[in-house]
């Protein structure tokens, strides 16, 4: 189909190359993450302590000393050394796999969609947010070694689904890191500040906007819902698709923007986000252009389900791939 290209044998490669290094590096940045801190022993009242320290300052007492707090001490030591270690190789490995990325071409995610899914993951939040619309095309290429053609993936916004069913966990998260959403995007982009009209959206100083939606309040959900405390931070506004994406299968890839770099993106089921886009493209009230779009995607992703990804197909009752195209 010529909507669908091919990326090159040596795209292919290199991005497989990637992946693999990317992956390493997210585990231990994972795993240095619960090393944060350290450990000390003091004496308090003639006893020696074995405490926990925190990056904030703040102090844990492990028990006294013994054993098993020696062994406590001489494991969590050892464990973040090695971690320590193996992150410094492993970087500069990654800083070549970036730089071959770009040189090949291996990429073309606008950079400010990498960094914004690198914050929220670095902060620990990114599994509250799922990818809709027209960026998770960037996840389902990335997968199948190939690119859409320009028309279905030109947009100057990225939207996030936030996860009501945990927003709990969210809520703790956010007050122990002592932030809000729209101050962990600054870390991807300062200049990104709310719209007052339009308190769901922030936006740019190049016009690239980040709009924040959630399913329609049920079950006691709270609403309006804003992301923390803090009076400036996003309000999340209901979405008529949220509740039907939320019970779609996750679809996680790396992608790699057009310098390099690389992040993991959470969006949902191929054939999810065909049922979605063709349910939109038939809204009445839906702005004309968008519908004509919101059709060109679900036929992109369905041929690419059929073609390159028959693992996500699903057969219906009479045998024929759900979503495959032309399908009514």
């Amino acid at each position: 189909m010529s909507d669908i290209l091919e990326n090159s044998e040596s795209q292919k490669r290199q991005y497989i190359d990637a992946e693999s290094v990317f992956a390493e590096i997210r585990r231990l940045r994972q795993e240095a993450a619960q090393f944060r801190g350290g450990m000390i022993w003091r004496e308090i009242s003639g006893h020696r302590y074995l405490i926990r320290t925190s990056v904030k300052g703040t102090h844990k007492s492990l028990g006294p000393e013994s054993e098993a707090t020696a062994r406590i001490f001489q494991t969590f030591t050892q464990r973040k050394a090695a971690l320590a270690d193996r992150l410094a190789s492993i970087e500069k490995t990654f800083e070549e796999q970036r730089r071959l990325n770009r040189a090949l071409r291996v990429g073309r995610i606008p950079p400010v969609v990498v960094d914004v899914l690198n914050v929220l993951d670095k902060a620990g939040v990114s599994e509250h947010f799922t990818v809709v619309g027209t960026h998770a095309l960037y996840a389902y290429e990335s997968a199948c070694g190939v690119r859409f053609v320009p028309q279905a993936m030109a947009t100057r916004d990225i939207d996030l689904l936030f996860d009501m069913r945990r927003h709990l966990a969210f809520f703790s998260r956010m007050k122990e890191s002592e932030l809000s959403l729209l101050g962990l995007l600054r870390k991807a982009d300062k200049s990104f500040e709310r719209l007052e009209d339009q308190k769901e959206t922030v936006r740019n100083a190049t016009g690239f906007e980040v709009d924040v939606i959630r399913r329609v309040a049920k079950d006691g959900d709270p609403h309006p819902l804003r992301m923390s405390d803090d009076e400036d931070d996003i309000w999340a506004v209901q979405a008529s698709t949220g509740e039907r994406i939320l019970n779609s299968p996750r679809f996680s890839q790396m992608v790699v923007s057009t310098t390099g770099e690389m992040a993991l993106m959470n969006t949902m089921h191929p054939l999810d986000f065909v049922d979605v886009k063709r349910a939109l493209a038939k809204y009445p009230n839906r702005d004309p252009l968008k519908r004509s779009k919101d059709a060109l995607q679900a036929e992109l992703v369905a041929t690419l389900v059929r073609d390159y990804m028959p693992q996500y197909a699903r057969l219906g009752p009479s045998g024929r791939v759900d979503g495959e195209p032309g399908e009514s």
